[in-house]
């Protein structure tokens, strides 16, 4: 699940990087670019959604007392779902922080 994790991020900073090279060259816009970044998010939520939903199921199976669930294990996926969803948090805080620095822009 940390690939998955760590597949998303590297997708953001290729964007981001792509991003950049397209404002310093003054480059045609692309036709792709929103629906793009739309799409990464949404499975980047999607990932995080999951992991944390098998954390959860988890979770509920040790304290069933279901056979073959150890205690690190429902600790290690915990650990895994809080990590991606800081991850995701911080993400939507820096789209935010974007987003606002554009909207003080002067024209």
């Amino acid at each position: 699940m940390s690939l998955e994790i760590d597949s998303v991020l590297a997708q953001i900073r290729s964007l981001s990087s792509q991003t950049r090279m397209g404002a310093s060259t003054a480059a045609a816009p692309q036709k792709s670019g929103p629906s793009e970044f739309a799409t990464l998010l949404s499975k980047g939520i999607d990932s995080v959604n999951q992991t944390e939903q098998s954390a959860a199921k988890l979770s509920e199976a040790f304290q069933r007392g279901d056979p073959g669930v150890e205690l690190p294990q429902v600790m290690l996926e915990m650990q895994k779902a809080s990590v991606s969803f800081r991850a995701l948090t911080e993400v939507r805080n820096r789209v935010v922080s974007a987003y606002q620095e554009i909207m003080n822009m002067q024209v």
